[in-house]
């Protein structure tokens, strides 16, 4: 088996690319140097000790197909559309150092006419005569005998998009984990209109057999032809799991508060691993009886809009003389959960 590897997946699903990266990492020989090359459509991309509901809009993104996938590595999270190219480089110890890989998608990139730079450890950044912006975000991982680093290219992604799965309504979430912190961005095709996928892949390939000295035949996967993946579908079940992408999420609250003609009304999540483990109901409504029942219809539930409305839904049918009020209970629970 080559020492050397190159994998090109020729899918965009995002969590067979994730699990692809992740057996690559776990399952192959210690000693094997490999580069991946990859794109996803439509997903955001959270880091593994991040939250979600903080970070997203999840309510949209599910109208709007957007996948959710929560990678092995830490950091922020990102949107990836078509417009983006990721890479992965891994390598054995000592060997590995995430400077060599960093300076190997620079040297690609700099044959296509761009003159990219590192700024602080994760990022790749280019003055575009105005302010220097970002277009690159990376990540890295590492064990006793190797370590990896991937990361982002920004080509042509859709701005308006990002901004519309990445900046959520302010939500009263007292969370644990890891928040996103924003970055001035840019796509490369603002410096070179023609870029795309393909260019950028083969300068990469092209500067990594450089570095190394090595000609090596790319390999182009596929969820219906990989090959050498030992332990694949094991990882491709998880990588895709609500269980990964959701309720790996650690604890936090959401506090909901509103006041409205008949009476004010507080309710606090406590959820774990993406499960309301506790629902507290307060209101000073001259009634009570039917917020009563709605803290134990919403405990043990997966923690999205749709549970906690349907929830408030079925006190209707208990207690109809409050439909009235339940249904502006319901409305307003959709808008602040969304």
């Amino acid at each position: 088996m080559n020492k050397t590897r190159i994998l090109i997946s020729n899918t965009y699903d995002p969590w067979f690319n994730l699990a692809v990266e992740d057996t690559i990492f776990r399952s192959l020989p210690a000693d094997q140097r490999v580069l991946f090359l990859w794109r996803n459509a439509d997903t955001i991309v959270i880091g593994r000790a991040q939250n979600p509901w903080r970070e997203c809009d999840t309510e949209r993104m599910q109208q709007d197909n957007v996948k959710l996938a929560r990678r092995q590595t830490g950091g922020g999270a990102v949107f990836h559309d078509l417009g983006n190219t990721n890479f992965t480089f891994m390598a054995p110890k000592p060997e590995y150092d995430k400077d060599v890989s960093t300076n190997i998608v620079l040297a690609g990139l700099e044959t296509l006419g761009i003159k990219g730079r590192a700024n602080g450890r994760n990022d790749l950044v280019v003055d575009d005569g105005e302010a220097v912006k970002k277009f690159s975000g990376s990540a890295y991982r590492e064990t006793a005998d190797r370590g990896f680093h991937h990361g982002t290219l920004l080509l042509s992604a859709d701005m308006q998009r990002l901004g519309d799965y990445l900046n959520p309504d302010e939500k009263k979430l007292q969370a644990k984990g890891i928040t996103s912190v924003r970055s001035r961005v840019t796509n490369l095709d603002q410096i070179r209109p023609d870029i795309d996928h393909d260019k950028v892949c083969n300068a990469i390939m092209a500067a990594f057999s450089v570095y190394y000295g090595e000609q090596v035949e790319a390999e182009y996967i596929s969820p219906e032809h990989f090959h050498n993946l030992p332990g694949f579908t094991e990882r491709f079940e998880k990588q895709s799991s609500w269980a990964w992408n959701y309720g790996n999420t650690p604890p936090f609250t959401h506090s909901l508060e509103e006041r409205f003609e008949w009476g004010g009304v507080q309710i606090l999540l406590d959820v774990d691993k993406g499960v309301i483990k506790q629902a507290t109901v307060y209101t000073d409504m001259l009634e009570p009886a039917p917020l009563e029942n709605l803290a134990p219809r919403l405990e043990g539930l997966h923690y999205n809009a749709a549970n906690v409305v349907d929830g408030v839904d079925q006190l209707k049918i208990a207690f109809p003389t409050y439909e009235h009020w339940l249904t502006e209970l319901s409305d307003w629970l959709s808008q602040e959960l969304a």
